[in-house]
Formats: C-alpha cells, structure tokens, sequence
C-alpha cells in the first residue's frame, strides 16, 4: 500500500484509509468477529489510517474500532488514528470549549488509546464558524499541547469552511483537513481548494469517494440528501458499468486515487471482503491504471450534475 505525506504533519498515510462509522452499525449489524477480521486484514495490507466518531453510531464506532486495534495487537506507532469531537448522537452539536475538552477524554477512554494522532471538529458548518475561530480551535490547541492529540482537523461539506476558518487561525492552528464527497467522478470540486490548502500547509483527507452511495450499483440510502437528478445520472452510470460486466464502485475508488496531492481516501468498511476489494482496486490502479474508456463513458453520463451537491449546515452571517 502506498504511502503520503499529510501536509507538514510528518504522518505517512496509507492511500486508503480505514473510515470506522460502519463498525457502529450504522449500516446495520457488524458482528465483533467481523469487525475484527476487518480491521485485522487491513493492517496486514497495509492499511495503518483509521478514522471514527463519537458521533458515529453513538460512541460505537470508537468503542469497537478500539477493541479491534486491541485484538490486532498492533504497536501503538503503527497506526494512526483519527476522531473527531462536536458532534454527537444524543447532544447534537456542542463545539463549545468545554464539551471538547471532555469529548476527547471520553474518546480515548473508548478507544483505550493515550492519545489520537487526530482530533477534528466535526461538521463544523453546523455551528456559527466564529465559534470554530474564538473558541474551538484554542480548545484543541490546548488539547494538542497537553498530548491527547498530535495535530489538529477540521471536517464538514461545504467547501466555503475551509478559507474561512484557516484565513482567520493562526498558520499552524489548523493542521488537517477532511472533506466529504467533494473529489469522485461526480464531483471534483475540491480540486479547486487544493492549492490554497497546499499553501497553508494543511493536509487534505477526502472521504466519500462513492458519495455516500450514489456510485454504487445498490444506490444511496433513502435518507440520502441529494437532488434527484444527481440520484437518477449515478443510476445511469451505475447501470451503464453493470451492463458491460464492471463495477461502479471499484471505478469510483480508483479515480479518488488518483490525486497526489490528496493524501488519504477514506472508504467506509466493515468486512474483510470490503477491505480486500478496496486494496485490490487501489493496487490494481497502481499497476495497470484505470479503465480510461469506461471512465470517459461515466464522465459523459454525469456531466450533466457535474459538481452538483446540497446544502448542509446553518446559514453563516
């Protein structure tokens, strides 16, 4: 598995990174075998990213994710490990400086971890980005200084965020950042954001690569909150690759790989076989490429929705 750089973090990143909300069942039942088959196989192929939630599954993801790196009985060096704090299943959204603070305490209880090698406020949007600026973000340094989390991210949809926040931080208060189905065949909109990202010295982890199941041949889940049209091209393009025997998904993986200056892609996973078929695919692309002609075919169908997303968060003044 190859590895990157994130940013000026010094953190080498597996290209695909192990995201952990399955393993809060969000997506049904994962028995504790399977989850731990899962994480296993990931780090025998040289996975070594994980990234969860207290949000995910309602501290279910970090209290499994932790037992599974326990099972593995990895060296604590070997992985890096990501959560996130501000978001909660029961609370809401709390990004105040106290609530994060005890979020993180509560984390690596969950995780039986030290300390995380990222900690990133969640969904930032959610919140009036003031608060992000005035008083999360100085919540976190202290955090960091205190080495319960080694560097510092920031996450949510809109790609507006990001400027916001990094352009009103001190350089070096914002270390990561982690955008969501913003950079796959549907949407590369990231791509814009990249060099003004490169330029803070921030590194980028994007997620979603099949836009939280658009690029599937199984389709979104009903609660999915994109525009019907959007839904009806990635049909079309799912059906179009399943007629000619391929697969969406593995298509969809492969492009968000693509990208040098993204350091990570983290794909949901709760299986051994979903692991293998996620590694297979970023090592396949990396020794005989992409299939350039279906990816011309699906770029086609999509073009019509190309970039097109949804609103999420509150209004920002």
């Amino acid at each position: 598995m190859e590895l990157r750089e994130l940013g000026g973090t010094g953190l080498r990143v597996s290209t695909v990174g192990f995201g952990a909300s399955p393993l809060g069942n969000v997506f049904g039942d994962v028995p504790r075998d399977t989850a731990r088959a899962a994480v296993r196989r990931a780090l025998d192929l040289g996975i070594n990213f994980f990234d969860t939630s207290p949000y995910y599954g309602g501290t279910i993801s970090e209290s499994v994710l932790g037992d599974c790196l326990r099972h593995a009985a990895v060296p604590r060096d070997r992985v890096i490990v990501a959560t996130k704090c501000g978001r909660y299943k029961d609370e809401g959204f709390d990004f105040s400086a106290n609530r994060v603070t005890r979020s993180i305490d509560e984390s690596l209880a969950r995780l039986g971890l030290d300390y995380v090698d990222i900690l990133h406020a969640h969904d930032i949007e959610f919140t009036h980005l003031e608060q992000i600026v005035n008083e999360t973000i100085p919540a976190l340094q202290k955090i960091k200084e205190n080495g319960k989390a080694r560097f510092i991210g920031i996450t949510g949809l809109p790609l507006s965020i990001y400027p916001y926040v990094l352009d009103r931080v001190a350089p070096g208060s914002v270390d990561v950042i982690l955008s969501y189905c913003h950079y796959g065949i549907n949407d590369t909109s990231l791509v814009d954001l990249l060099p003004y990202l490169k330029s803070k010295g921030v590194g980028v982890i994007s997620a979603s690569p099949l836009s939280m199941g658009l690029l599937t041949d199984n389709g979104p889940p009903e609660w999915h909150p994109a525009p019907e049209e959007l839904k009806s091209a990635c049909k079309a393009a799912a059906d179009h690759c399943r007629k000619k025997g391929k697969s969406i998904t593995k298509l969809a993986m492969q492009y968000s790989l693509m990208n040098n200056e993204i350091s990570t892609v983290l794909v949901g996973m709760n299986s051994l076989e979903q692991v293998e078929e996620n590694v297979a695919a970023a090592l396949e692309l990396s020794t005989s490429g992409i299939d350039d002609e279906l990816l011309r075919e699906v770029e086609a169908i999509l073009e019509p929705v190309k970039n097109l997303t949804w609103p999420s968060g509150i209004q920002q003044a």
